[in-house]
């Protein structure tokens, strides 16, 4: 953990951000803020302005710090790779601005199309995580976590292969499906990037890798 210290303390800071933004624009906050959004950008879930500006850059904080101290206390870090580390990072961080920050924009009366920001955001994290993917070796917290996975290196390898270059697909999906924002592309995509590599992987198993 000593020497990422201050790497944790400030994206944690980071995280948290979106919350002095809130209060500095409390005024001119309403009291219901959407939180949650639907097909063609349409809120389907508001919070109150306190829950919003506060509870929730705190969980995203709170989450953050929980995943790192994990991931840092793998008994197997030193098979993660470093890009691999930084995503993580660095993940939520940007996440809490970005959807914090144009959760504030929408409610304040700006055009902004949180649907086409999520699946932008979303295909470029599965886009570097993809491409790291491969990289890293049998680890207990990132990656295709499995039975037959974490007892072969072999089968871990090859699954990761085949899941690095689904997954950098899926990204670019991701990205194009947000100007149109059609869900069922959203879950059959995601349900691929499970399935497919698990199954891979047992099929392996199963032929003694």
């Amino acid at each position: 953990m000593k020497p990422f210290k201050r790497k944790l303390i400030l994206t944690s800071l980071i995280t948290f951000s979106p919350a002095l933004a809130g209060l500095f624009l409390w005024d001119h906050l309403p009291d219901q803020i959407a939180t949650h959004f639907g097909p063609g950008n349409i809120p389907n879930g508001w919070s109150s302005k306190p829950f919003a500006v506060l509870a929730i850059p705190l969980f995203l904080t709170i989450l953050h710090c929980l995943t790192i101290i994990v991931t840092l206390n793998d008994p197997k870090r030193q098979n993660i790779g470093r890009k691999m580390l930084s995503v993580i990072f660095w993940l939520i961080p940007v996440i809490s601005l970005l959807c914090c920050l144009g959760s504030y924009a929408y409610a304040l009366g700006f055009s902004v199309d949180i649907g086409l920001i999520s699946n932008v955001c979303v295909g470029i994290v599965f886009i570097l995580m993809g491409n790291y993917m491969a990289k890293n070796h049998q680890n207990y917290t990132v990656g295709i976590r499995l039975p037959w996975t974490l007892h072969h290196p072999e089968n871990w390898n090859r699954t990761h292969r085949l899941a690095s270059i689904l997954w950098i697909i899926s990204g670019f999906v991701f990205i194009l499906n947000g100007f149109f924002q059609y869900p069922a592309v959203t879950f059959l995509t995601i349900a691929l990037c499970v399935t497919v590599p698990a199954g891979y992987s047992f099929f392996l198993y199963k032929k003694g890798i």
